[in-house]
């Protein structure tokens, strides 16, 4: 019994311990999102904490996990902010080293593989089915970069980009093989983050992109 609390408390500081990295990551996405469409330093704060805290949030909400974490530990609230502010008062200076649509890129899909793999560890913890734990830990990959796109009014990268949804859902199921062949939860978390965020880098590089409806030209605007 001592052991199995003992393995539950690790498992319970890694998850926090990845968690905020995501937060930070993805906090950081939506900074250079908002500086990117001139946001004030206000606007810039908000768009870091939306993006890092809405998948999060979700995922919370869905398994029960009430109040969510985002918003009842200040931790991710002072991480999100400490992204934001790092972004604003850096970035101007590092203009000329790096466009800002590869910027938002490498944050968002460093965002997106760290989140699905604790979305889905997480919702294993809650006693979910693997599926299931599969399915929510892209729901929280994706959730952030969702809504920091519709908060700048453009339509959400999972929508329109390069296998998205699909990297997030691979890293999942990569936690979810390992938890049912009774892996090591932390080596199964390194291995679906870095798969989730190779693919989704590769995928950029390529191209690579789901079907597209090929409408007539009359309808294509």
């Amino acid at each position: 019994m001592k052991a199995l609390a003992e393995f539950k408390a690790y498992a319970a500081s890694t998850l926090l311990v990845l968690d905020l990295v995501g937060t930070f990551v993805f906090a950081l996405s939506g900074a250079v999102a908002g500086v990117k469409d001139r946001l004030d330093l206000f606007g810039v704060l908000v768009l870091s904490f939306a993006a890092a805290s809405a998948g999060g949030i979700m995922r919370d909400l869905l398994i029960g996990a009430v109040p969510p974490a985002a918003i009842s530990d200040w931790r991710y609230l002072a991480t999100s902010l400490l992204a934001g502010l790092i972004i604003f008062i850096w970035f101007p200076r590092s203009e000329r080293l790096y466009k800002l649509r590869d910027l938002v890129l490498i944050f968002d899909g460093a965002g997106l593989a760290v989140f699905a793999v604790v979305g889905a560890q997480k919702a294993l913890g809650y006693g979910l089915n693997p599926l299931m734990a599969a399915l929510l830990g892209m729901l929280t990959g994706i959730g952030g970069g969702m809504l920091r796109d519709v908060l700048i009014a453009q339509v959400p990268t999972v929508l329109r980009s390069e296998l998205y949804a699909v990297a997030a859902l691979a890293g999942a199921l990569v936690v979810v093989g390992g938890h049912v062949l009774d892996f090591s939860p932390t080596v199964m978390a390194g291995v679906g983050a870095v798969i989730c965020f190779g693919i989704r880098l590769i995928a950029i590089r390529r191209g690579w992109r789901l079907p597209v409806a090929d409408l007539p030209r009359r309808f294509q605007g």
